[in-house]
Formats: structure tokens, sequence, C-alpha cells
């Protein structure tokens, strides 16, 4: 039983090897799975980006702090993640059009800091 089983993937070997070819022939993109089984949940209402030349570190937090007039701000760090400047900058693609489209649907969001200002 266990021989036919070998033979039948040694069959399919050659036509999953054409196929491929054939979707890198085409500029198909390969087929992505999503795995979430050690995903975990984290809240961040404060983001800091910091990079060096081979890497940018994101780190995400929680703003300690709920009255406005404090001077200084008091944030939870809870995670760090740190990609390299091609996935850094997939990522800035795909947040400037999940904003845009946001911004679509449920009108422009106005912002705290002004534009350009880093804290």
């Amino acid at each position: 039983m266990q021989e036919k089983v070998q033979d039948k993937s040694r069959e399919k070997a050659p036509e999953m090897a054409a196929e491929a070819r054939a979707d890198a022939a085409t500029g198909d993109l390969p087929r992505v799975t999503w795995n979430d089984s050690d995903m975990k949940t984290s809240y961040a209402n404060v983001c800091s980006v910091a990079s060096t030349r081979e890497e940018v570190t994101l780190l995400f937090g929680i703003h300690q702090n709920w009255h406005s007039a404090q001077m200084e701000v008091g944030v939870r760090l809870s995670e760090r993640i740190i990609l390299n400047p091609y996935a850094a900058k997939r990522l800035a693609r795909l947040l400037t059009a999940v904003v845009a489209e946001y911004g679509k649907r449920f009108g422009p969001l106005g912002m705290d800091v002004p534009e350009g200002r880093v804290h």
C-alpha cells in the first residue's frame, strides 16, 4: 500500500513542477497560506519607529496618561517588531492604502500632532 502512495506522488511531481514553471512564465504570484496557530493579539495606541541602514524597528505600546495637559507622557511598551527595509516599504504601502480606504469610507482622520513633527 505504501508503495502505491509513493508512486502516485512521483507521478504528480512533474505536473506540479510544470504548473510552477507556467506560473513563473505568466508572472502569477505564489499562493500564500497564513498560519495563525502561534499568533497573539496586542493592542497599541502608540507607535514609534527607529531605523538603521539594515533594519527598521517598530515599537508599540499603550499611552498611560489620560490628561492632555500633562507635559510628560508615559508609554508602556509591549511589542518590538524589527523589519528589513524591503518589508518596511511593503508595510508602508499597505498602511497607506488601508488609511486611504478608511478615509474614503469614514472621512479623513485628524491628527493630534502636526504632520512632519516627530516625538
